[in-house]
């Protein structure tokens, strides 16, 4: 069931994300795909999802956690978008 609401939750952030697409230029399309998390926020996500797997999160710690997923939720959708844009350009 969560599994079938995130899905359900990235294919609405990514219609409501499809206007962007028109927007990006090729350079600001390269910068969000090439977006990564800094080495402290990534070791905290692994940390997090980790003791997550494990029963182990405080709620505070879990609503952390789902804050880190949705972001990374975005800037998937977002990285998509950029990758489409790229794409259109290259293609002859």
């Amino acid at each position: 069931m969560a599994s079938t609401t995130a899905a359900r939750n990235y294919e609405v952030l990514d219609q409501f994300l499809n206007p962007l697409r028109d927007a990006l230029t090729p350079e600001a399309a390269k910068a969000i795909v090439e977006l990564r998390a800094d080495a402290t926020t990534q070791a905290r996500i692994e940390d997090l999802a980790y003791r997550h797997h494990e029963g182990q999160l405080t709620s505070e710690e879990l609503a952390e956690y789902e804050a880190l997923v949705n972001g990374a939720n975005l800037i998937a959708v977002l990285q998509a978008k950029a990758r489409s844009v790229l794409n259109r350009r290259q293609a002859p």
